[in-house]
């Protein structure tokens, strides 16, 4: 990380670039007098009091005392990703959420309440893109007010890592004592390549199975067997999984009459969404997870879809690693902030 300016170190940032995206090396104690030094990029959400706040690209905030920077500059956003269909984080963010809709939804400002009797966070949650309407301290009043009538706890979704998400957000909530929880990675990719790797997929099992991925409109009691969020699904439940704009969902059958593999797809123009996408544990490893996702693929290349994307969580390296093999990079990530008792309103 080059800071040297005709061989000097120079901080050349300034309060008027709160708001970029930046890299500073600050000096640190190393023991025993000695000085050694550290570096942070990220967005400078803050300069207050003497001390900057810096908000990674994963959501973490760290904050700096001005007297121990070193150096200092703003750096470009982060370069164009070569692979996979160009998209900005609200865009992903508002076709996720008609993808997972929400049973009950509540505008406050620009952002939204959304409640679903509790069924996953992302439909219970608030998705907070442009702006409020007020100020944020009486905003996450009204968004505790609101979730606590419904006996859900106040969460909101903080998209990071990209040119147009929401690390000042990030900063603010951190500070006033909202924990954050469950980091995840969106990932994009090109649609067609996807629907070819089913030819791909090892001999054995999962090859016989490939012409017995089954595309039905409502899922099946076999389906939710399978899907590890729930067992006899709610009202809510079904409602959030059926809703969006083109759902299909995939079954595998497996031989001893026992669903295999399951997977979702909701197509919303050109884009396709994967989820649900799980395997019965004694038949992994054997390509079922890849012929799911590419027979979906198919029917969403028919309805005139050309890009995919999906959301990971971040302590599941395996499925990771599936979707980075399949061709997936990261477009941005997201956790969620939850209010905790005596967090600031």
């Amino acid at each position: 990380m080059e800071f040297m300016t005709g061989g000097r170190a120079e901080v050349r940032i300034t309060l008027a670039d709160v708001g970029k995206r930046v890299s500073v090396r600050r000096r640190t104690e190393a023991g025993e007098g000695a000085a050694a030094f550290t570096d942070a990029v990220g967005v400078l959400t803050s300069w207050d009091g003497g001390v900057l706040s810096i908000t990674r690209r994963s959501g973490e905030s760290v904050r700096i005392d001005e007297t121990s920077l070193v150096a200092a500059k703003v750096v470009p956003a982060a370069p164009a990703r070569r692979r996979g269909p160009a998209a900005n984080a609200r865009e992903l963010q508002e076709v996720a959420a008609r993808g997972w809709p929400a049973t009950e939804t509540e505008r406050l400002g620009e952002w939204t309440l959304r409640a679903s009797g509790g069924f996953t966070r992302r439909a219970n949650s608030v998705l907070p893109i442009g702006d409020p309407g007020v100020p944020l301290d009486t905003a996450l009043e009204r968004i505790t007010h609101w979730y606590g009538e419904r006996g859900l706890p106040a969460l909101i979704v903080v998209a990071t890592g990209h040119t147009d998400t929401d690390e000042r957000l990030a900063a603010e909530l951190a500070e006033r004592g909202w924990a954050d929880e469950r980091h995840t990675t969106v990932r994009t990719a090109a649609l067609a390549p996807l629907a070819d790797t089913g030819a791909d997929a090892p001999p054995g099992s999962a090859g016989d199975a490939s012409a017995r991925v089954v595309l039905t409109r409502q899922p099946d009691a076999g389906w939710f067997a399978l899907y590890n969020r729930t067992g006899e699904p709610t009202p809510e439940a079904l409602k959030v999984l059926t809703g969006g704009p083109s759902v299909w969902f995939a079954t595998v059958p497996g031989a001893d009459g026992r669903t295999a593999a399951i997977g979702r797809l909701v197509t919303d123009g050109r884009w396709a969404g994967f989820s649900a996408i799980e395997v019965d544990p004694a038949l992994r490893r054997q390509g079922l997870a890849i012929l799911v996702m590419a027979a979906l693929a198919e029917r969403a290349l028919q309805e005139g879809a050309s890009a995919a994307y999906l959301q990971v969580e971040e302590d599941n390296p395996g499925a990771g690693a599936l979707y980075e093999r399949l061709g997936f990079t990261v477009h941005h990530r997201y956790h969620y902030r939850r209010a905790l008792p005596g967090a600031a309103h």
